[in-house]
């Protein structure tokens, strides 16, 4: 009896650890591609100075043209008040300002319709909303030395302290060395 017994726990041990096993939550399905409308999660993290930070938006390359996104989000109690252009620097590797022209528009980067060419309009983000700009650049490369933006330092108004904020994906420059900005866009619920 003792041996039958002790049989039956190690089935039912069994049985339980392998029910256990079947019973973890799934992982979330990835998410997918393309962009959402939202800004990027942020991690939890302090407010920086001035009250707001930059986060990476979603980028698209195709055929030697490049387009980014750049997002601010209000992580502060009080409206921010947004106009015209960022002032925006690359810097490579090092955390070296690199030798870029940064351009308002898309002129002399490519003559399609980019939406970057739109006059600014003011910009209000209430605390959570986020807006953003577009970037625009061409991967060409020539004789001369490559540009590879692997930070870039935004000052989203005028006498706003600068944001540092390290690329996943870094800004291939080719050696054109020139990289075209748009005005502050819309205010969104940041999530």
């Amino acid at each position: 009896m003792g041996k039958a017994r002790s049989g039956r726990a190690v089935v039912v041990a069994a049985l339980l650890a392998g029910g256990l096993v079947g019973c973890e939550t799934p992982p979330a399905p990835a998410a997918a591609p393309g962009a959402t409308g939202r800004a990027p999660r942020v991690e939890a993290q302090a407010c920086p100075e001035g009250g707001v930070r930059i986060v990476e938006g979603q980028g698209d390359a195709a055929m030697g043209l490049r387009v980014g996104r750049l997002e601010l989000v209000n992580c502060a109690a009080a409206p921010y008040r947004l106009e015209g252009f960022p002032e925006v620097r690359v810097l490579d590797a090092d955390a070296r300002q690199a030798e870029v022209s940064v351009v308002h528009g898309s002129a002399g980067i490519t003559t399609g319709v980019t939406g970057m060419d739109q006059p600014p309009q003011p910009v209000v983000l209430m605390p959570g909303e986020a807006a953003s700009f577009p970037l625009l650049w061409r991967n060409t490369v020539t004789d001369g030395t490559t540009v590879d933006g692997r930070y870039v330092e935004v000052v989203p108004r005028p006498g706003a302290p600068a944001l540092r904020l390290k690329l996943v994906e870094p800004l291939d420059l080719g050696t054109t060395g020139k990289l075209g900005i748009g005005p502050w866009q819309g205010a969104r619920t940041a999530p």
